[in-house]
């Protein structure tokens, strides 16, 4: 049986390093055909002597060297740039591209990995975020597949195979509410961003530890299950699950539900979207349900958690307002991350510049990359008010 290769764009990020570890466990299945990182140069370094693979990117040039003289004693191939991550997607032997980079820079790699029609293992939401009549589009005509790696949209895929034709009534995304699910508004005033990394449930990356914490994570799933499974907005809901047992759910129009359940563990999707249509064993741990007796579901506020609103609104606005949603989010969180904005504020200053950034309704990829820039900009100088 041939091993399938797959190349993980962002291996030295959260998803990226879980997708090394289901590829170890299964070393007569996979193989790691090429790794690629923004600037994480030392992580890559030993992943590449861990896997040994064709090919290594670094996005920043400037780590090129570093890069290349750490591996010069091993047959793999060193590239520096984003033009050089976007060209070896294309490469031939390529079975799976697992996107798991951060944000709008993923998007750019993700368009050309479709059209060489490789099959996509969707982690970077933003992507369909930012783009997603674009990418539904090039999907189409490509003839690509994708398999969605969050474990909210893995869930969702899992439940609906097997359902052929079977109407869709609602999609159920659960969130977990995040570190700050029971504060009150005057708690959040004060909330820094040691407490906002520090997830109950889940162990991820910083931008989106803060994005969970903020429920702008779970505004972004809605828009992407939109896109990912072709429904309407008002067919998407989201449910606080504090206990993340229960991943997410599917609604029928006969009233059945089916969910999928397991313990919070980024491992299971990631194998799944790199084993489906088969199941493979794994060594994850296994749910006890007498260690959770009880589970729980509580409505979002949106008015202590401003974000999931201005997800929805975005999303049915369409356009490019999710763009700019995105890139107002990816500038605040920076600087909340940096202590130069307060927790509540970031909503305020994504809120503000949806509202001054002029709205498209039909945009092209030109255009994206053009509202990305520009709210960003917008996005500074909105904060440097607040």
């Amino acid at each position: 049986m041939k091993k399938k290769q797959i190349a993980i764009l962002g291996s030295t990020g959260s998803i990226g390093t879980q997708a090394l570890q289901v590829i170890a466990e299964h070393p007569d299945l996979y193989e790691v055909y090429a790794l690629t990182a923004n600037n994480s140069v030392e992580q890559l370094i030993i992943q590449a002597r861990q896997f040994q693979p064709e090919a290594v990117v670094i996005a920043n040039e400037a780590k090129y060297i570093q890069l290349k003289d750490a591996l010069e004693d091993l047959p793999v191939k060193v590239y520096a740039g984003m033009e050089a991550i976007c060209q070896i997607v294309e490469s031939e032997p390529i079975d799976i591209v697992l996107t798991a980079m951060v944000g709008y820079a993923g998007l750019k790699p993700t368009m050309h990995a479709i059209q060489a029609k490789k099959l996509i293992a969707l982690a970077n939401k933003e992507t369909l975020v930012v783009a997603g009549e674009l990418i539904s589009q090039m999907m189409q005509q490509s003839g690509s597949t994708v398999i969605p790696v969050d474990s909210e949209h893995s869930a969702i895929f899992q439940c609906i195979v097997g359902e052929g034709a079977n109407a869709i009534e609602k999609l159920i995304l659960t969130a977990s509410g995040g570190p700050f699910r029971t504060f009150t508004s005057e708690q959040l005033k004060s909330v820094t961003k040691v407490q906002a990394l520090k997830h109950p449930n889940w162990e991820m990356g910083a931008k989106i530890t803060i994005d969970s914490a903020s429920m702008m994570n779970k505004g972004f799933e809605v828009i992407e299950a939109k896109w990912l499974f072709g429904v309407r907005p008002d067919q998407i809901d989201v449910v606080v699950h504090p206990q993340s047992i229960i991943h997410s759910m599917v609604q029928f129009e006969d009233s059945s539900i089916k969910a999928q359940l397991g313990l919070p563990d980024m491992r299971l999707p990631i194998q799944y979207a790199f084993s489906y249509p088969d199941r493979v064993r794994s060594s994850f741990d296994r749910l006890d349900f007498t260690q959770f007796s009880t589970l729980t579901f509580e409505q979002p506020d949106t008015t202590r958690f401003r974000n999931l609103a201005l997800a929805y609104e975005a999303m049915h606005q369409a356009g490019n307002m999710p763009c700019i949603l995105n890139a107002a989010n990816e500038v605040v969180v920076a600087a909340f991350l940096r202590d130069e904005i307060s927790f509540l504020k970031m909503s305020e200053v994504i809120e503000e510049t949806m509202q001054k950034v002029s709205y498209i309704k039909s945009p092209s990829y030109e255009d994206y990359v053009a509202t990305d820039k520009m709210a960003r900009i917008i996005a500074g100088e909105v904060m440097s008010f607040k």
